[in-house]
């Protein structure tokens, strides 16, 4: 069994006295030490949390607004309309300056001079005059030197080399060096036996004394140092340290519960304190004042401010149909013109008659009758 299986068994083993000895006074200990670190941990926690809400993520959105305002959309645009043109113009100017001289003189001057100037010239001579040349000292060099080697190595050479050197070696080797060989690897093996049983002898010895000591080290280290430090680690380390743990998890449960409990409590102290006050004074204060002011200030002065503006845009407009008539009346004494109209009066153009010999094709036409008794004005 490993570590952890113990570990496993050692924690539904029943409690002992020494266990219900210590519990309850390291609970006690170790609430009284972990209430102030909870308590500083929730009231750090409820601070960072008030913090990120009020500041920190107002405070984000507003960069992040002022940098996509300020840098992106900029740059966003300036890329679009500014960088991508013109890197496409300078693009097509480049190509236009630097790539298509090359691609035509490649095209046109290179690939034309290098065909019919070089490859076709070197390729017929290549097929015309060199492929016969060396056809012919080909046939030149098979005649004259091969065929006398061949003929050299396969009836001289040969038969030499085969019944003056590889003959008498295979004999050699047959009849000599082979029962030679295997005379020796005989005596070789049964020497190599003799010292192998000897060496294994004196290993088995040297084990089995080895294999007694191991084990009486062993016993020894067992009964004086594992056997003790395993009792006090399940006896007295585990025990003390599993309650440890337990007292930690509980007092800090514990002390989270007495942590919200103080802060309900100054939470209740401010609100009555100083919520209730303040709702009580916007209640009975704020909002009477509140209304007497948009009630009596505020409406009467947004009237009189509506008034107001209504009387100036009549006045205004007065004005500009004063200075209009002025304008039209001057330009008449100036330059003469129609007398017949009234001030105020829509020109339009009148109606055809029976004495009437001009029409204006898309003008709208005035009544027949006049409805103000006032002349026509003739056109012509």
């Amino acid at each position: 069994m490993d570590d952890s299986e113990h570990q496993a068994l050692d924690r539904y083993e029943p409690d002992t006295a020494l266990t219900r000895l210590i519990r309850i006074p390291v609970r006690i200990v170790v609430l009284v030490l972990v209430l102030p670190v909870r308590m500083v941990w929730d009231l750090l926690a409820a601070g960072w949390h008030a913090f990120d809400r009020t500041l920190l993520r107002p405070l984000g959105r507003g960069l992040a607004w002022l940098l996509d305002t300020l840098v992106l959309t900029p740059l966003a645009w300036l890329f679009t309309n500014v960088l991508t043109p013109l890197a496409l113009a300078v693009t097509w100017l480049a190509t236009a300056l630097f790539i298509w001289p090359w691609i035509g003189l490649w095209r046109y001057v290179v690939v034309p001079v290098a065909k019919y100037g070089v490859a076709v010239p070197l390729v017929w001579l290549y097929a015309n005059l060199l492929t016969p040349l060396g056809r012919g000292a080909a046939w030149l060099f098979t005649t004259l030197v091969v065929a006398p080697a061949m003929g050299l190595w396969r009836y001289a050479l040969v038969p030499a080399a085969r019944y003056g050197v590889i003959v008498p070696l295979v004999w050699l080797y047959g009849a000599v060096l082979t029962p030679v060989g295997h005379g020796t690897a005989w005596t070789l093996g049964l020497l190599w036996q003799g010292t192998v049983w000897v060496l294994g002898g004196v290993w088995k010895g040297i084990a089995a004394t080895g294999r007694g000591l191991g084990i009486a080290v062993t016993w020894l280290v067992m009964t004086l140092l594992v056997a003790p430090a395993s009792w006090l680690y399940r006896r007295v380390l585990a025990p003390v340290g599993r309650e440890i743990a337990e007292a930690a998890e509980v007092a800090w449960r514990i002390a989270g519960y007495l942590s919200r409990a103080v802060g309900r409590g100054i939470a209740w102290f401010f609100r009555h304190l100083v919520g209730v006050p303040v709702a009580w004074a916007y209640r009975t204060v704020g909002v009477p004042v509140g209304h007497f002011v948009r009630d009596g200030l505020w409406a009467p002065a947004r009237r009189a401010a509506v008034e107001v503006g209504r009387a100036a845009r009549g006045a205004l407009a007065t004005a500009r149909e004063t200075v209009r008539q002025a304008r039209r009346d001057a330009w008449r004494a100036l330059v003469g013109g129609t007398g017949g109209t009234w001030s105020g009066e829509p020109l339009g153009v009148p109606a055809r008659t029976l004495g009437s010999t001009t029409t204006v094709p898309s003008a709208a036409q005035a009544s027949e009758t006049s409805l103000l008794g006032e002349k026509l004005v003739k056109q012509g």
